[in-house]
């Protein structure tokens, strides 16, 4: 566990103290652990027998053990396993949580608690304690991969989260013996990573309290003074609660309704954020008290709201129905906002008592409320449905900022509930696109999706959703994913099978044009590539293992990926291949040495160039610099790490490229019929005039092109102007033609290609 109260002189380990102090400090704890037995009582005889066995075993293996505070170190599991009691957690997670620190701090096994406990609870401990074990080198890769292994961990089991939650609450209750900078890195911490878990599980209570615990050490200045002017309001504001109390419970016990009614004040941390998110002053923020309404019934929820209405005024556009329409973390509620009788505003929320265990305790309160009553949602499966999306995510992502990036976008939504066309219910985090509700449907939609209908409207795929929207997704079966929605999706786990998508076509096209490059370069030493790979027999599997040896590569395929991205030239790796076949026996042959050089066709593209036709995809790039077209002469250039990059023969660019690394050249050539059409890029100068633009692409469209980009620069009115048009051709004759048709337009003074 990240322990807060480890004395800083001996990290990971507590203190040891006197005999004495130990024999004195034995009565406390069996007080602390007697209070804990109270709590206990919904457990039957058998496992509460096992409790305190797991107590005793805990007790002893912590014996002489003390934290920062003075306190014996076994009051910190007996406090979490309290905590665990008061969710009514099932007996193996009390002993978890009481043994949760005998793994790390006391040398004890997994195996020994297995023979002791059973598998179940050794299960719940190993987990709980995997996840302190490693040491990383930036702040952002240890938030990362604590989340990892705090992921892995609820995936086999939601309660070692539980229990982890409870041990940090804990600790930050008592972290006042810890030194200042330790005290603000937990806190920080503790805001970033276990209040948004515990909010995205339902643990409301949880979250609020670690929320305020930890603004108190992360900013104890506007804590503090934020606290004394609440107190301050509070004296104030007392009797103006009292009242409302008395004049809701009156009215609905008019109306026939038993409902318990509680106000409630708003958190320091809570009025902060509305501060700065509002730009308001502590004396302009209205709604520091709030009520809660707890009927018996749903039913009765609605028909308290209309109480509440007749009673106070509702405020417009305030109202919002959490019960037929819950939060992603299951939380359900009615919250409508009425004008008090001093004149400001105040909220209520009304629900039933297993929706407020929902809202206090979220996933917990599936250990309490067994039964689910009529419209309530089930929050454990809630909780099970987000696990899944982050353990889809963990698969997609080896990258530990990636995965923390796409998480924080997660824990922090604020969300929009669309529509199937079958009027299914989705959450999303404000924002979200179709792009989002397709990978939400589905990672094949997601990967198939070319457009999406919105109330039955054509809508672009960036398009952002709205509470209410019925989303379609059209899909075509030869779709792909494109590597722009990156810029505007919104979910992590749109974003993450993106990019798992994009990067395995990189790799398989990477690998394709690697075995191209160093077939062709193998055909110029005379020779022909060796068939197997390192895994093969013989001499075949010795050969390659050499080669990879010498490479630096630990697979042939990571070879070929690497030949093909240009991190590896395939001339001198073909060079060494020759070499070590030379050394076993092989010669050159004639034949092939010409097929390296010739075609066996006059006609066809000779067989040392790569050949390309527009399907190449991610690996193969067209220089923005010269933008070339079929008929145009090209060259190939294998950048380090960014695939090929063609260049046109005489581009300025290119030849620089070619003066400083001659090597990395290869010879490149259009196919004979390209599968799509190409961009250019040309430069109009036109009068300026009423309509110029409009004459000019019209032009264009008749000579069959599309205009992809224009820029008009940021010049002056003047008498002319100058257009730069990027335009798609099908090759240098198209070219031709769209360039006499922009010149015959009347306001077109002169027209040419963008050359670098």
């Amino acid at each position: 566990m990240t322990r807060a109260t480890v004395p800083p002189a001996t990290p990971g380990v507590a203190h040891s103290k006197p005999h004495a102090a130990v024999a004195g400090a034995a009565g406390a704890a069996a007080a602390s652990f007697a209070a804990l037995t109270h709590k206990l009582d919904y457990l039957d005889a058998a496992d509460a027998k096992r409790v305190r066995e797991a107590y005793k075993f805990a007790d002893e293996a912590h014996l002489g053990q003390f934290r920062a505070s003075g306190e014996p170190y076994i009051t910190h599991p007996i406090a979490v396993a309290g905590l665990c009691a008061d969710w009514k957690l099932d007996a193996q997670a009390i002993m978890a949580a009481l043994m949760h620190d005998a793994m790390e701090d006391c040398g004890v096994t997994k195996i020994e608690l297995i023979e002791r406990f059973g598998a179940p609870t050794a299960e719940l401990v190993d987990g709980l304690t995997k996840l302190d074990k490693l040491q990383f080198s930036t702040k952002e890769e240890s938030q990362a991969e604590s989340f990892r292994k705090m992921l892995l961990a609820m995936a086999r089991d939601v309660r070692v989260i539980l229990v982890k939650l409870a041990d940090r609450l804990h600790n930050m209750r008592t972290m006042d013996a810890m030194v200042q900078h330790k005290r603000a890195r937990i806190a920080r911490e503790t805001l970033d990573i276990y209040a948004p878990i515990a909010h995205r599980l339902g643990l409301n209570q949880t979250y609020r309290e670690l929320q305020e615990l930890s603004f108190q050490y992360v900013q104890p200045w506007r804590y503090g003074a934020l606290s004394k002017a609440v107190k301050k309001a509070r004296g104030y504001r007392r009797d103006i609660v009292a009242r409302i109390e008395a004049d809701v419970e009156k009215a609905l016990a008019a109306a026939s309704v038993t409902a318990h009614v509680y106000g409630r004040e708003k958190t320091i941390y809570s009025i902060y954020q509305k501060m700065r998110e509002k730009h308001l002053s502590f004396a302009q923020v209205n709604d520091i008290f709030g009520f809660r309404v707890v009927v018996q019934t749903l039913p009765e929820c609605y028909l308290a709201l209309g109480v509440l209405h007749q009673l106070y005024k509702p405020l417009p556009g305030r109202f919002k129905d959490y019960i037929a329409i819950p939060k992603g973390n299951g939380y359900q509620s009615l919250h409508t906002t009425l004008v008090n009788p001093l004149g400001t505003a105040v909220e209520f929320q009304i629900r039933t008592e297993s929706m407020h265990a929902v809202a206090e305790e979220g996933i917990a309160a599936h250990w309490m409320y067994k039964t689910q009553e009529a419209g309530q949602i089930d929050g454990p499966r809630q909780g099970a449905v987000w696990l899944q999306s982050l353990i889809d995510i963990q698969q997609d992502t080896n990258d530990s900022a990636e995965f923390l990036e796409h998480l924080k976008i997660d824990l922090f939504p604020d969300a929009v509930y669309v529509f199937t066309p079958k009027s299914k219910i989705l959450a999303l985090p404000r924002g979200a696109t179709p792009v989002d509700f397709a990978y939400a449907i589905h990672s094949d939609v997601g990967d198939h999706c070319v457009a999406a209908k919105v109330n039955g409207e054509p809508v672009a795929l960036r398009t952002e959703l709205r509470s209410g929207d019925v989303v379609e997704v059209v899909t075509a079966h030869s779709a792909r994913p494109n590597p722009g929605w990156l810029n505007f999706v919104r979910t992590g786990r749109a974003r993450s099978k993106i990019r798992h998508y994009l990067k395995n076509l990189e790799a398989e096209e990477s690998l394709e044009l690697g075995e191209k490059l160093l077939m062709q370069a193998m055909r110029s030493e005379g020779l022909s590539l060796p068939e197997g790979d390192e895994a093969s027999g013989g001499d075949s599997g010795a050969l390659w293992q050499a080669v990879l040896r010498w490479s630096g590569n630990r697979t042939r395929r990571e070879l070929m990926v690497d030949i093909g991205l240009g991190r590896k030239i395939a001339g001198i790796v073909a060079k060494r291949l020759a070499q070590l076949l030379t050394d076993m026996g092989a010669r050159p042959d004639a034949l092939t040495l010409s097929m390296g050089r010739y075609a066996s066709d006059d006609n066809a593209p000779t067989q040392a160039a790569v050949v390309l036709d527009g399907s190449e995809g991610a690996t193969v790039h067209l220089a923005t610099c010269c933008r070339p077209i079929p008929g145009d002469e090209i060259v190939g250039y294998l950048g380090r790490g960014e695939g090929l990059v063609v260049h046109t023969a005489d581009c300025s660019i290119g030849q620089k490229l070619f003066e400083r690394d001659s090597e990395r050249w290869i010879d490149v050539e259009w196919s004979e019929e390209p599968t799509r059409a190409f961009e250019t890029g040309i430069l109009v100068l036109v009068k300026n005039g009423k309509g110029v633009l409009a004459q000019v692409a019209q032009a264009v469209s008749a000579a069959e092109a599309d205009i992809t980009h224009i820029d008009m620069g940021d010049e002056q009115l003047a008498e002319t102007a100058e257009l730069r048009l990027r335009v798609a051709v099908s090759d240098r004759h198209h070219l031709a033609d769209v360039l006499r048709a922009v010149k015959r337009a009347q306001p077109v003074l002169k027209v040419s290609r963008i050359r670098p």
